[in-house]
């Protein structure tokens, strides 16, 4: 077993087993900036995105514009009387909270958006990053390295003239969670994903992220140190109007189409750095174990049906509870990331949610997929739900597992669980008993790493993190109040639900509910 499974082991049992360093204290006086910054690079702003209905399909700028702000550019600014930590720095400027489409573990936004534009696109062929707070690409590099992407990616992958590149630079998170950084950030890239799988079907536009890729490769290509930067994703856009070029000749299907050996001239690279604005950058080695771990190659590219081993198992539990047919949104995609929050403590149980509601933020989560280069279409979910109800009109108090090719919920535990969500809760900036109901969604997440290798981490973090984006998502198209944590006692969990000897892992917790009424709420629009 690869070092993936160890840190695995030490994630599910972090809740009793600190992780080094346990006494670890973030310097926010030196925190790093939230985005990369390029300093001297021309600035692009980007256009806005037509409406849906007036797309052909295909991307355009607009169209990509439109993605980029409602997923990871500013959409407000947010200010309340919540139970979160940060409160009392909120309502200074240099501190403020802008809210955003996409979910972030701690509100950190550690993702960095690399745009490979190629020929008979709208901009000067090259490399580009979005920079989030202008709502802008900066070019980093001038001439089509398409290429250069197209080799890093192998044959398998369908070719395309433009690219999107998701990496991170992990002291952008590891600066607050030090070696718990590599599991938020591979959520994070998750989350992203699923906000513009979303956001692309209201336009009819198709995504399918490749996860195995030739990562030094591309990390030659933007100019960073691999070790600092992990490379997540790689998103080919059908674009309208584009030529796709043909794979060199000697290409040979299904084998990735390598760079020659040591003695080759150098391939084309960003000569920019990003200037850190830390004075001290700490290295966490846990960090960089798992990351070295997970580096993928695209020869190393799971075959169809691989991941079929570790398809989330048949709900167990009692006799099936029906659902109700789901509650329809009162938003469209758009509007709903525009909407979504993070609820902090103000969930209310004098008003619970109706099972129509519950039935639909299940359903939407059971239906999530990435689907990545490793996933078969039509293959088997990963991922199995189980729901913690409190107060949901109909449905009694306890603890279920949900079956959705039966639209129903399986008893597993009986009782009000409101003690037992607050005991096994380690912060103190939500209140789980008051909540409508927690979703908590499990991976088999050794099964995965047995059957695709250790680079499987990253794909059950970003399935996951897809998962709590749909969550968030769907929670505000119904006018419900949401959060998402992952401070919990996750061996608690295990034994709860009766998983002990299994290896279904519970990896997060998505809380659900009325807020209170007539709440204490400052909310500026900038979109």
């Amino acid at each position: 077993m690869g070092h993936a499974h160890d840190y695995a082991r030490e994630i599910m049992h972090r809740g009793r087993i600190p992780m080094a360093p346990a006494d670890f204290v973030p310097d926010w006086s030196d925190r790093p900036r939230k985005a990369k910054f390029y300093p001297g690079a021309e600035t692009v702003p980007l256009p806005e995105a037509p409406p849906p209905g007036e797309a052909s399909g295909l991307f355009t700028l607009p169209l990509l514009a439109g993605m980029l702000r409602d997923s990871y550019g500013l959409t407000g600014r947010r200010l309340a009387v919540q139970a979160n930590t940060d409160l009392a720095a909120l309502p200074h400027y240099t501190h403020a909270n802008w809210s955003r489409g996409t979910a972030s573990g701690g509100g950190l936004y550690p993702v960095a958006v690399y745009w490979a534009a190629g020929a008979d696109g709208p901009l000067t062929p090259g490399l580009y990053h979005y920079a989030p707070h202008q709502h802008a690409v900066r070019r980093l590099l001038a001439g089509d390295v398409t290429g250069e992407v197209r080799g890093a990616l192998g044959d398998a992958v369908p070719a395309a003239a433009h690219y999107l590149v998701l990496g991170v630079k992990y002291w952008q998170n590891s600066f607050k969670y030090n070696s718990f950084s590599f599991h938020a950030v591979s959520m994070d890239v998750g989350a992203l994903l699923g906000t513009w799988r979303l956001w692309a079907s209201q336009y009819g536009l198709r995504l399918a992220p490749a996860l195995w890729f030739d990562e030094e490769r591309l990390a030659a290509l933007l100019g960073v140190a691999s070790r600092d930067e992990g490379l997540f994703a790689v998103v080919p856009l059908e674009w309208e109007g584009a030529r796709v070029p043909e794979r060199p000749v000697a290409a040979v299907a299904g084998s990735p189409t390598w760079p020659a050996g040591p003695g080759a001239a150098p391939g084309p690279a960003v000569r920019r750095r990003d200037a850190e604005r830390s004075r001290r950058v700490l290295e966490f080695e846990t960090l960089h174990r798992v990351h070295a771990a997970t580096v993928g190659r695209a020869a190393d590219r799971p075959g169809p049906g691989a991941l079929d081993a570790a398809a989330a198992r048949a709900p167990r539990g009692g006799a099936p509870v029906p659902l109700p047919a789901p509650a329809g949104p009162s938003l469209g995609a758009s509007g709903a990331l525009l909407a979504r929050r993070s609820s902090f403590g103000r969930f209310d149980a004098s008003r619970p949610i109706t099972a129509e509601q519950l039935a639909a933020a299940l359903a939407d989560c059971a239906a999530t997929s990435l689907g990545s280069d490793a996933e078969r279409p039509g293959g088997p979910a990963l991922t199995a739900l189980y729901a913690f109800v409190n107060h949901v009109e109909g449905i009694a108090p306890g603890s279920y597992a949900y079956d959705p090719a039966a639209r129903a919920l399986r008893p597993v535990v009986s009782g009000p669980p409101g003690p037992f969500l607050q005991r096994n809760y380690f912060l103190s900036n939500y209140n789980l008993e008051q909540t409508g109901a927690v979703i908590v969604p499990t991976v088999r997440t050794g099964a995965v790493l047995d059957a695709v290798g250790d680079r499987g981490y990253r794909l059950v973090n970003a399935t996951i993190g897809a998962v709590a984006q749909t969550f968030y998502s769907t929670a505000a198209a119904l006018g419900l109040g949401a959060g998402v944590a992952l401070g919990f006692d996750n061996i608690a969990y295990i034994e709860h639900l009766g998983l002990t000897g299994t290896d279904e892992a519970p990896l997060l917790i998505m809380l659900l509910g009325h807020e209170r009424p007539r709440p204490a709420d400052f909310r500026h629009e900038i979109v």
